[in-house]
């Protein structure tokens, strides 16, 4: 199974079970996304979603590019990044608080993930980045449209946007990018966490998650984040990419 979702008292956690490749996103990945959006709609009593990785090395690498590099054309790969990007706009809009709990490295799409949460609680040895721009392309799934929602100083977020390196937890921290930095179980250090969030009723957490939302819904987020999928698309389908990846390829077979 590429995923594992548990309801644990008021929370629900998913978690990518791809640890033998990095926690990369497939099909079923996305699916397992698809099942945490119906539990939060159908069970009223949770207060707190949580997506993590399995392991201890990465929280979630992106698209797996096996599967990914088989799209050539602007067509093939605008199917792929917007089907997971509605996706991944409806984690980001459920009506409770999201918390990337990042276990390891996060990068290319696993770092747009855990971008689109409310919260990010990263492991002190943890590094993230939006790689996306050594591939010639820019994040496809919505990453910078939610990077410039998260209240970072612009040039702060442009800046993470081109640098395309992953950062070390510390500096993401300095940067308002990880919301608290954790050592040990990652489970501890979530419901030390956690213990401060949430409030005896859920129906407070909703209403306050609703007015993000409705922010969100004024400035056109989903709207903005289609016109990134496009884009991205766009950069895809150059020899530029192809080329890129098929360099990212052969070096990580050596």
């Amino acid at each position: 199974m590429a995923f594992t979702i548990e309801i644990k008292d008021d929370m629900i956690i998913f978690e990518i079970n791809r640890p033998e490749i990095h926690n990369a996103v497939n099909g079923e990945v996305m699916e397992g996304f698809k099942e945490l959006i119906h539990n939060v709609k159908i069970n009223e009593s949770i207060k707190f979603a949580v997506i993590t990785g399995a392991g201890e090395k990465s929280f979630c690498s992106g698209g797996d590019l096996s599967v990914f590099h088989k799209l050539k054309t602007e067509k093939e790969s605008y199917k792929m990044l917007s089907e997971t990007a509605k996706v991944l706009y409806e984690v980001a809009t459920l009506p409770i608080p999201t918390l990337a709990l990042i276990n390891g490295t996060a990068v290319g799409g696993g770092c747009e993930i855990a971008t689109l949460c409310d919260y990010r609680l990263v492991k002190k040895e943890a590094k993230c980045g939006f790689i996306q721009g050594k591939l010639a392309i820019t994040s496809g799934w919505g990453g910078g449209t939610y990077l410039f929602e998260k209240g970072m100083r612009h040039d702060q977020a442009l800046q993470m946007l081109t640098e395309a390196v992953p950062y070390t937890a510390d500096h993401l921290l300095s940067i308002g990018w990880a919301t608290h930095l954790y050592e040990g179980d990652k489970l501890m250090a979530l419901n030390k966490f956690i213990q401060k969030m949430i409030v005896p009723h859920p129906t407070v957490l909703k209403a306050y998650k609703i007015q993000a939302i409705r922010k969100w819904e004024q400035s056109k987020l989903y709207e903005r984040v289609m016109e990134e999928v496009a884009s991205c698309a766009i950069l895809w389908e150059q020899d530029l990419h192809h080329e890129a990846v098929n360099f990212f390829l052969s070096n990580k077979r050596v």
